[in-house]
């Protein structure tokens, strides 16, 4: 068993790095080359900008490519929730968002011509409890009447067309969802940003930056220091470097994935019958999917702890059981990848982007990024030409969370709410 991302394991070479050191002067420096980042120097060098992007390691190494790979329209919270604590205007126009953002995926795939095995099929998120059943139709019929009126349930009845596995009560289907190869659709943006002029360095933590009399930055890495008109943070929840206001507003989840071997058709045929993204409906729950080479990718947070090797096999372990108990079926097959990684949670669960002290950023996609991220490069793109109102998050507020210096020594305490809540609800 490999601990390390199938997806990253099996994308191709970046081929389009830039090499040597970095000096001199640049229109645009992009910290961080994840979705966001990439996705933002693609546009931003289609524009005429000079564009360099600076990476710690490898491009989409960290949250871009160690997610589940499900490409879905729709919040990380229940809409009618959302809708009355934010009012019914602000959330239509929030869900909005991340559906413009799915359809930002498939344009730029198509565009680019992305070799990714980008397919449109559909989520569904299961409901674990009979409760859970009477909950999601209360937002079926919130969600046709307001925002996708292709929403539809799924009885209890019917459930078995959908998944082999009598552990469900039914489910919301929504059909604005697809599965990519986020490892290749990684890569493959990196490929297409570097085309189009942007240089993309690899290995270039960055570890200072620096205000100048003229409005612009000074941008120190460990590849060399160059200065820059603007500078966009795309960097997620950096652990090091000077991002300090962003650590104390975001809290680090880990979330822990497993891959099995390549499983037979027949058994898929039954138990996965129509190939969908599937959700489970408890707050400590989970994810998965099949990749292009029919494995079962099964994630989910399987404890509130940071992602490293010995807690990624913890994790694994917990995933398998929870596999085998959802697909009694499964319970020989063999594990071929267990990785683990962050999530950037806000405490609100919703991005956060804008300026910060004349730097630009975009972050905090709370476990909804694949779509999120991409779109938000080029939000932010249009953003740093002059087009706030581009930005949906633009008038959230962002106050530092309470007792949170950088490590998040509260994980087992919020993991230990959750599962209570799972318990009585």
């Amino acid at each position: 068993m490999k601990l390390e991302s199938y997806w990253l394991d099996t994308a191709p070479a970046f081929t389009g790095g830039a090499p040597g050191p970095v000096s001199g002067r640049a229109d645009i420096v992009v910290v961080g080359a994840g979705f966001t980042g990439l996705s933002a120097a693609l546009a931003l060098a289609r524009r005429g900008a000079s564009v360099v992007v600076l990476e710690a390691g490898r491009v989409v190494g960290e949250a871009s490519g160690r997610n589940g790979g499900h490409c879905s329209s729709g919040l990380a919270h229940d809409f009618g929730s959302l809708a009355g604590r934010l009012g019914l205007e602000k959330a239509r126009a929030f869900y909005q968002a991340y559906d413009a953002a799915f359809h930002t995926v498939e344009a730029l795939v198509k565009q680019e011509r992305i070799d990714c095995d980008f397919k449109r099929v559909g989520k569904i998120k299961l409901a674990a409890k009979p409760e859970h059943y009477a909950k999601l139709e209360r937002s079926c019929e919130l969600l046709r009447r307001e925002v996708d009126p292709h929403a539809e349930m799924v009885s209890a009845a019917r459930i078995r067309d959908e998944i082999g596995s009598d552990k469900f009560f039914g489910g919301l289907l929504q059909k604005a969802s697809a599965q990519l190869h986020v490892g290749k659709f990684g890569v493959g943006l990196a490929e297409a940003a570097a085309r189009s002029g942007a240089r993309v360095v690899e290995g270039a933590p960055v570890t200072g930056l620096e205000r100048l009399s003229d409005g612009g930055f000074r941008v120190t890495s460990g590849r060399g220091t160059l200065d820059a008109k603007q500078v966009l943070l795309a960097t997620g929840n950096a652990r090091t470097g000077p991002f300090f206001y962003f650590r104390r507003r975001m809290i680090s989840v880990g979330s822990f994935i497993i891959a099995t071997e390549p499983l037979d058709t027949a058994l898929l045929d039954r138990l996965l019958p129509q190939r969908r993204n599937y959700v489970t409906s408890k707050n400590v729950g989970n994810y998965f999917r099949l990749s292009p080479d029919n494995r079962l990718i099964f994630g989910g947070r399987a404890r509130f702890a940071m992602s490293n090797p010995r807690s990624d096999q913890k994790s694994g372990r917990i995933l398998r059981a929870a596999m085998e108990e959802f697909f009694p079926e499964l319970c020989e097959v063999g594990i071929d990848y267990c990785w683990g990684g962050l999530v950037d949670m806000t405490a609100d669960r919703l991005p956060r982007a804008g300026e910060h002290r004349g730097m630009y950023y975009s972050t905090g996609y709370s476990g909804h990024g694949v779509q999120m991220s991409v779109h938000m490069g080029q939000v932010m793109a249009d953003v740093m030409a002059g087009s706030p109102e581009r930005n949906p998050w633009r008038e959230l507020e962002w106050p530092a969370v309470p007792g949170h210096f950088g490590k998040p020594w509260f994980l087992p305490i919020v993991g230990a709410y959750y599962r209570l809540q799972d318990w009585l609800h």
